[in-house]
């Protein structure tokens, strides 16, 4: 027996950084985003040799492991063995046996929620084994527990939202954890356009995005005020996408991105640095009206609007830079498991 998951990644289009405490508690958050056709993969083969194997293919790294109940979290493939910790703990209450492999298409620290989204995908593959009763919310709800509470990850909460759900959705983020997420039912032209529009560009770099978040974090419980304001126009922002996505404007999504951009840049000092600017200013004289960078900030994808066919000279000028246009599609699809006899 062969037990698969896949999750999609998301693009965060507007209110990115709305879903983290403390802020989302105090002022409650609101976030726009869509999931693409790039996955985090899980399979998962039982055994009965009394071992639990781990493979992350992506990097190449196995580990084997005597099977018990509770595994060591040493920071060696600890997000599979955080949702492994937590199955027994909270259903099985017994060791389990078998071999799991992990692959993501993109790389850790890129800003497209590659971590969280793994963490849904090895969840899910492991609720389509033990046939566990557990909804979209449970799931995304979980996810978060075992990286947030559990691994003690700094992050956000849209991520696991977004992989388990799919599609384009306006989520919104309230105290004690409280989300709500809003499928929007965008037509099909307008999807398009959208996607047509949207460039996704790997800057060859990553980041530690813990880093950034605790510096917001700090912001927020400082009462620093001109953090503070700056999430507060971020959420609205998240507003303002929804009903130019809806209504068909597209074309209002560069500039909205791009105000939101200047917004983000005020949340912490290291979501933005030399390179980035640089990448963003040749974007905007190439045909870009708008962009931000995908996630917490400091490297990873970066996101361009450019309206018409002005996209392909937008192409060219950003592959001079030594970084790569990914190619994709938005995608309604979220958490999807399956079993092979």
């Amino acid at each position: 027996m062969i037990i698969r998951s896949k999750a999609p990644l998301r693009i965060g289009l507007a209110g990115g950084g709305t879903d983290v405490s403390p802020f989302s508690d105090i002022y409650g958050g609101a976030i726009l985003n869509v999931t693409i056709t790039l996955y985090a993969y899980a399979t998962i083969r039982p055994t009965n040799d009394n071992k639990i194997t781990i493979n992350a293919i992506d990097r190449n790294t196995q580990i084997v492991l005597d099977s018990k109940e509770q595994l060591e979290i040493d920071g060696y493939l600890d997000l599979v063995k955080g949702v492994y910790n937590r199955i027994v703990k909270d259903f099985v209450k017994e060791k389990l046996s078998f071999e799991i492999s992990t692959y993501v298409d993109a790389p850790p620290g890129s800003g497209l929620g590659s971590s969280s989204t793994l963490v849904v995908a090895i969840l899910g593959a492991f609720v389509e084994w033990l046939k566990l009763p557990l909804g979209e919310y449970d799931i995304a709800h979980l996810a978060y527990k075992i990286e947030r509470e559990d691994l003690k990850m700094a992050g956000g909460k849209q991520d696991q939202y977004a992989a388990t759900f799919g599609g384009v959705n306006y989520m919104e983020f309230y105290d004690h954890n409280k989300v709500i997420v809003n499928p929007l039912r965008v037509k099909n032209e307008f999807l398009n356009e959208l996607e047509h529009n949207l460039i996704l560009f790997y800057t060859e770099t990553s980041r530690l995005s813990s880093e950034i978040i605790q510096e917001q974090t700090d912001n927020v419980v400082s009462k620093k005020e001109k953090s503070i304001e700056a999430m507060l126009q971020l959420k609205q922002q998240s507003v303002l996408m929804k009903e130019a996505i809806l209504k068909g404007s597209i074309d209002d999504v560069g500039k909205i991105l791009h105000d939101g951009w200047q917004y983000k840049k005020q949340m912490a000092d290291k979501i933005s640095n030399e390179q980035i600017d640089k990448i963003y200013q040749l974007a905007m004289e190439n045909g870009a009206t708008g962009g931000k960078i995908s996630g917490a900030g400091g490297g990873g994808f970066m996101i361009f609007y450019a309206p018409y066919i002005l996209k392909y000279d937008l192409i060219k000028s950003l592959n001079q830079l030594g970084g790569k246009v990914l190619n994709y599609n938005i995608t309604n699809q979220g958490l999807t498991t399956w079993t092979i006899f």
